[in-house]
């Protein structure tokens, strides 16, 4: 955390809510890149990081007899309908037979990873993503959260999540959800507009919705989080400022905004979208200026990239006090965790590694019959590469950078060690989107929609081949 009687720029420091829209800076420098949910991004991991690097690395956790907290993720790719602007990993079906075997093979691979661990098994946060894990039968999430509890110990007041679709889940799910220990909530919206629900094949009423949100509030949940989607097809200012307003009436506690990336030559179900229906760039922009001017008018402060949440949300304190992380979640306050990650196509973190599973059911089976863990590829992390991490984490989490923690932290000598990256950030500072001293790295109000390119500037692999076209837009 900074010490905030030597920042240069105390005198003049702005609040968290205060950020600058300004069209032409957007333009400019709307490039091409990662969202750093790690560092290295996925892409760079590789196939030499297999199933035995893995389970080395969770029998060496322990090491020394201090073990971090941990965090589970499980995903579940499972999906009813398939909503046309959607890029995750799922598997369009209503046929339960498929997610009874998936559980089946899920139990396997939890008995595994928890056998082969090292040091405590207690669980300070869980996450449930997708797909869409409520497509589980009620007997179906009871059966996964035995799973999960047989071999580890859920901490009481720890953090655990779960992804809801309100078009298929009622009070007695819900209910369900917060007897099973599930605390908190994100739960999808995009647009209450009608038209661009058709457009996208998601048709989700407000009322729906409101049903999930009021039965989380009634059942316990401490936190409820929307997300939206700007750039749909059939959006307009007009329509998206009604669906901000129905937004603001639930008053959740958590608003993810993200930009909608229309790259169809990746993801199949993004080509029923019609393209001329899509908005216009200038419209684009428009819609993003009007959704940060409603939420922070109505007290929203703005955390970072998409996320924005009620000054007393546990992320919005965790950014006050300096303890924000970013992991593959998004925003988070486990800076500490171990990430174990299980199902298809799920990324973990044990010290200093990731490894991804294999991203189809019939490689994750398979994996799995011949008693492996099912690791499709990985990277060991080099004393670069968490120097570089630890960079890209502070100035997304926190907008600035202190110079000389990361010398004592990492025995360098900053402007000698990023002397390119610091001539690289010289356009960025003229453009008033960075301010760079001696000591500190600051993101302006004016750079702090544009953090991911600001944090591009000290990606390695990214200076090296200088190609982006596999990553979205920065908005």
């Amino acid at each position: 955390m900074r010490s905030y009687e030597t920042h240069p720029s105390d005198t003049t420091m702005t609040s968290q809510n205060d950020l600058v829209f300004d069209p032409q800076l957007i333009r400019r420098f709307d490039i091409n890149g990662p969202r750093y949910t790690s560092y290295p991004t996925a892409d760079r991991f590789v196939e030499a990081f297999d199933h035995r690097a893995l389970r080395d690395w969770l029998a060496q956790r322990a090491v020394g007899g201090v073990s971090k907290p941990l965090s589970l993720y499980f995903h579940i790719p499972f999906c009813n309908t398939i909503c046309y602007y959607c890029a995750c990993n799922k598997i369009i079906t209503k046929d339960h037979a498929r997610s009874a075997k998936y559980l089946k093979y899920l139990d396997k691979e939890i008995g595994m990873q928890a056998e082969a661990l090292g040091g405590s098994h207690q669980v300070t946060q869980l996450h449930l993503g997708g797909g869409t894990p409520t497509f589980l039968s009620h007997d179906e999430l009871r059966q996964l959260m035995d799973s999960v509890r047989s071999r580890f110990t859920l901490v009481p007041n720890g953090e655990y999540s779960i992804e809801v679709d309100p078009r298929k889940v009622d009070f007695e799910t819900v209910k369900l959800l917060a007897d099973l220990g599930f605390n908190r909530m994100s739960v999808g919206v995009q647009d209450f507009n009608e038209d661009v629900q058709v457009a996208v094949n998601r048709v989700q009423s407000f009322d729906e919705t409101k049903l999930v949100i009021d039965s989380a509030r009634a059942t316990g949940f401490k936190s409820i989080s929307l997300d939206l989607i700007y750039g749909l097809p059939k959006q307009n200012i007009i329509s998206f400022n009604r669906t901000l307003e129905q937004v603001l009436a639930l008053s959740p506690d958590r608003v993810s905004l993200y930009s909608y990336a229309h790259l169809p030559g990746l993801f199949k179900p993004q080509r029923r979208i019609t393209v001329v229906d899509m908005p216009t760039s200038d419209t684009k922009l428009q819609i993003l200026q009007l959704a940060i001017r409603r939420l922070t008018e109505a007290g929203y402060v703005y955390i970072g990239m998409d996320h924005f949440a009620k000054p007393d949300d546990e992320l919005t304190v965790a950014q006050r006090q300096g303890r924000l992380h970013r992991n593959f979640q998004g925003y988070s306050t486990q800076a500490e965790c171990d990430l174990l990650a299980f199902g298809v196509s799920a990324i973990g973190k044990i010290g200093p590694v990731y490894s991804q599973n294999f991203k189809s059911l019939d490689e994750y089976y398979d994996a799995l019959d011949r008693d492996e863990l099912p690791v499709l590829r990985g990277i060991e992390l080099t004393a670069d590469d968490l120097l570089r991490r630890s960079i890209i984490q502070a100035l997304m989490c926190h907008f600035e950078l202190s110079i000389d923690s990361i010398e004592i932290a990492h025995l360098i000598q900053f402007n000698e060690y990023f002397a390119e990256e610091l001539q690289d950030l010289r356009a960025m500072e003229e453009a008033g989107l960075v301010e760079v001293t001696d000591k500190w790295i600051s993101v302006m109000p004016a750079g702090r929609l544009l953090v991911r390119g600001i944090a591009m500037v000290f990606d390695r692999y990214l200076r090296a081949d200088r190609e982006r076209p596999r990553y979205s837009k920065v908005i």
